[in-house]
């Protein structure tokens, strides 16, 4: 009977589930399942590394001077990589590779037959050197980007100011120069033109382009295409005054390195060119007045 009594309880209980209840059950099963899935396919480095390589950013950025964050992403953004790397994964592969320099050099001073001193300050360098690699990779990187940008620019605009006055929207204008041309400014107005088909607005994405490549020129060329767009001016003799202000600052910038040529020159000249000159022209004489000596 206490068998009968416990087996009737079940089945009472079984079937005071409402079809609601069993189907949010149900429901949480699968969810959870699917959760299993997912973390059973993420790899080794999502379930373990990134982890700990956020939480050891996550210490380190609270001793950081204040802005350091700021200024790491707008180099990341310069660089054109902050899409492939965030500030976290920087800041930990920043690190790694100080520990990876840091422990090569401990073995080199282990191995070196120097002093104590020496080997101290040949894991400090290595240290060192090994922390700044990557800031000075990513500075080099951007500086280039930027110098393309904007030795390109006037000729990007010719071609999009000759496609506007032609009678061509701006839109479909820049359609035209993204499919006729090619390099880094072509790969941004492919962006701007991406973000406008999202429902962007166009003076927000001409914003948004400055401020991923901060040069004079696209920064001055950016403001007097808002302008003009807020103001309803015709952008095709806008564009046409930019684009000559941009090549005469281009050639302005080219006179002002040429005339810094000869100064530059001068300190190989005197201490590597002339003493040659000095040995070729005055060496037979000097060794002819020492012979004559003798």
């Amino acid at each position: 009977m206490i068998y009968l009594f416990a087996f009737l309880a079940v089945v009472f209980l079984v079937l005071s589930i409402s079809p609601r209840e069993k189907s949010i059950v149900s429901r949480l099963k699968k969810i959870m399942g699917e959760a299993k899935a997912i973390e059973h396919g993420r790899s080794f480095r999502e379930r373990v590394i990134s982890p700990i390589i956020h939480s050891i950013v996550n210490r380190a950025a609270k001793v950081a001077p204040r802005g350091h964050d700021e200024k790491i992403i707008a180099q990341l953004i310069l660089a054109n990589i902050d899409n492939n790397w965030s500030i976290t994964e920087w800041q930990g592969l920043k690190y790694g590779i100080a520990l990876g320099g840091g422990f090569i050099a401990l073995i080199i001073a282990a191995i070196a037959p120097v002093s104590l001193i020496l080997r101290l300050e040949i894991v400090i360098l290595g240290f060192l050197f090994s922390y700044l690699a990557p800031s000075i990779w990513l500075k080099h990187k951007g500086k280039v980007r930027m110098t393309e940008i904007t030795e390109t620019l006037p000729d990007v605009l010719d071609l999009l100011t000759i496609s506007v006055e032609a009678g061509l929207g701006f839109d479909t204008a820049l359609m035209k120069v993204v499919e006729k041309g090619k390099g880094i400014l072509v790969v941004e107005f492919l962006r701007v033109l991406h973000e406008i088909k999202m429902g962007k607005p166009r003076r927000d994405s001409l914003r948004d382009l400055a401020k991923r490549n901060p040069t004079d020129d696209v920064k001055t060329w950016v403001a007097a295409l808002v302008q003009a767009d807020q103001l309803g001016i015709s952008m095709g003799g806008v564009m046409r005054n930019q684009s000559k202000e941009i090549r005469t600052r281009r050639r302005q910038r080219i006179e002002e390195k040429a005339q810094k040529a000869p100064v530059k020159v001068m300190l190989p000249l005197v201490f590597f060119i002339f003493p040659c000159v000095f040995i070729v022209v005055l060496g037979p004489a000097v060794i002819q007045i020492i012979t004559m000596f003798k």
